[in-house]
Order: structure tokens, then sequence, then C-alpha cells
């Protein structure tokens, strides 16, 4: 495993990391729901049927995460099947919820542009209506010519002067109301999706899809990371917990990019050097003299379990460690299957 080789750089996150990432967990998973339920309760308007697809919603979306999280503990331990098999049921669980995203957010963003239509909607009849009297005026103005033509000004075209008076009069009173209107309210979701559309020279129908499934994907992305972030380090807390008093020394590790080697003090040159001399009269040692040392002195005891924790050598090694040792004379094997130290 690769924690093995990363105990004396890396170490558990605090309170602050675990709490932050909790949160976006927290909110991700709520929000991936809301919009899930939204789904599936406009399915059916039955109280009974709406509680039970409600229920179904919720059971969808918690499996979805569990799947998630299941995959990422089977692929840690190597079974790839299982893995595959809890990827299969992630991938699943998630389209249902990519779809409820989906209508949820469509729903959000349609319900915006409805009331941009309505107010423009109103302002538009008073355009048609301030229209329709200037194209009277208009008609009004042919049949004054008309008169003019046939010398009758003063009974028609007087008459129709006064009618284009009183028109003028209400178109100025149409036009009052209208610019009294209050201006219509363009939020930031359709002002992006008119940008969209405008620069992909698309209509605005497709640009609203396709930012809402981009957000649809992205939420469960982002939900997903999370989770895969919190599982992760739930192995590595349980690996740090067995191992924590293990003693590794950072030479037989490989140190990861960017570390800084810490600097030791100058009243500590000392010592330093005389535990680098230690280290170095260890490191002479072969890996049976450095057991039996440890035994000794000990450090750790006389057991297959005890070598395998300290020194992070596989089974295999250790057995065919223990039966050199053995076969040197160095250990021997009670009636009991204990391991003991040949004075």
């Amino acid at each position: 495993m690769h924690y093995k080789t990363m105990l004396g750089y890396r170490y558990p996150k605090g309170p602050f990391a675990m709490i932050s990432v909790y949160s976006f967990t927290g909110a991700a998973v709520v929000t991936s729901t809301v919009f899930s339920l939204l789904l599936f309760l406009s399915i059916d308007d039955s109280p009974m049927m709406k509680a039970l697809f409600g229920t179904l919603a919720i059971i969808f979306e918690a499996g979805k995460f569990y799947a998630w999280y299941e995959f990422g503990e089977r692929r840690a331990h190597r079974n790839y099947m299982g893995s595959f098999t809890a990827l299969v049921f992630y991938l699943v669980l998630a389209a249902i919820s990519i779809g409820g995203s989906i209508g949820g957010i469509n729903s959000a963003t349609n319900k915006a542009q409805s009331v941009i239509a309505i107010e423009q909607a109103k302002v538009d009849a008073y355009n048609r209506q301030i229209d329709a009297i200037e194209k009277q005026i208009d008609l009004n103005n042919l049949a004054a010519e008309k008169y003019i033509q046939m010398e009758r000004i003063a009974t028609g075209v007087s008459r129709i002067q006064a009618q284009n008076n009183t028109l003028r009069e209400e178109q100025i009173l149409l036009a009052e109301e209208r610019d009294s209107l209050p201006p219509v309210a363009q939020g930031s979701a359709i002002g992006l999706i008119d940008s969209l559309a405008s620069a992909f020279q698309v209509s605005q129908q497709t640009a609203q899809f396709g930012l809402v499934v981009f957000l649809s994907i992205l939420l469960d992305l982002f939900a997903a990371f999370f989770v895969g972030v919190i599982g992760e380090e739930t192995r590595f807390r349980r690996f740090y917990q067995h191992h924590a008093e293990i003693d590794i020394t950072p030479e037989t590790m490989s140190k990861p990019v960017g570390y800084l080697e810490h600097k030791p003090a100058i009243d500590s040159v000392v010592n330093a050097d005389s535990d680098n001399d230690k280290q170095q009269d260890d490191a002479d040692l072969t890996l049976a003299q450095r057991v039996e040392l440890a035994v000794k002195n000990g450090v750790i005891t006389c057991s297959k379990k005890a070598v395998c924790r300290h020194f992070l050598l596989p089974t295999d090694d250790v057995d065919t460690l223990f039966e050199d040792m053995m076969n040197d004379g160095v250990l021997a094997k009670k009636a009991n299957h204990h391991y003991y130290l040949v004075a």
C-alpha cells in the first residue's frame, strides 16, 4: 500500500480541513437530493405517491454516494471485480440523479424566464395599443386629404383634426403608463443564457439546456469528489492509527515532490550527530541482526506479526526470514508454535 512510503511525511487532516470537507459534501448531497425530489414529486399528485416517490429519490441519492464510497474501498483493497460492480451501480444511480438535477434546475430557470415574459408582455400590450392608435391617425390623415380634394375642409377636415387630437392624447397617456412600469429585471442566469446563445450562435433553448446539463453533471462530480476524499482520509486514518508506533527513518522512504527537509536547531547538532552514528551502525546490520537486536532490546515481541508491523515487511518475506533464522540457530519454536531467541 502506498501509505507505507508516506508515514513520515503525511499526517491525518486537521479539524478545519475535515469540517470543510464534510460541509462541502453535505451541501452537495443535500442539493442533489432536493433536485431529485423535485423530479420525483412531480410524477404524481397523490399524497401517498408523493411520499413513495420522495422516499425513492432519497434512497437513490443515498445509494449513489454509498456506491461511490464502496467503489473507493474495493479499489483500495484491489478487489477490481467488486469495484467495477460498485462503479456500475454508481453510474446508473448518477444518471437518475443527473436527470433529476436537470429537471430541477430547468424548472427554476423556466420560472425566472416566465416572470420576465409576463413583464415583457405588459410592455408589448401597451406598444400594440400605441401602434393601433398611430395607424388610426394615419387613416384619418388619408381621409382628410380626400376631403381637401373634395373642397370640404370646413365640414370634414375639422372633424378629423379633432379626432386626431383626441387619439394623440390617448396615445400620450398610454406611453406614460408604459414608461411608468418597473423595468424588466433580468437575472444572472438569464443573462448568462443569452450570452451563451450569442457566443455559440444557438437558440436560447439550446443554450439553456446545455447550461443545465453542465451544472447537473458538475454538481454530481463535486459531490462524488468530496465523498471520495472522505473515504480516502478514513482509510488513511485507520492505517495511520495501526502503524503510528512504527519508527521509520526518512532514508527508507521516497520523499514526496516539494518536501522541505526540517533543519535542526544549532543546540541539537551534537545529539543529531550521535543519532546519525547510531543509524549508520544499524544500517550496517543485516535484517536478521536488526530483528534479533529489536527483540533483545524489547522493542518488539518475537512474533511474525510484530516483525511485519515494525519493519513493514510482507508476510511471505517474514516467513522466509524466520526459517533462515531458525536454520542459523538464532530462533527456536516452542510446542505452542511461539518463537523465542536462542540464548
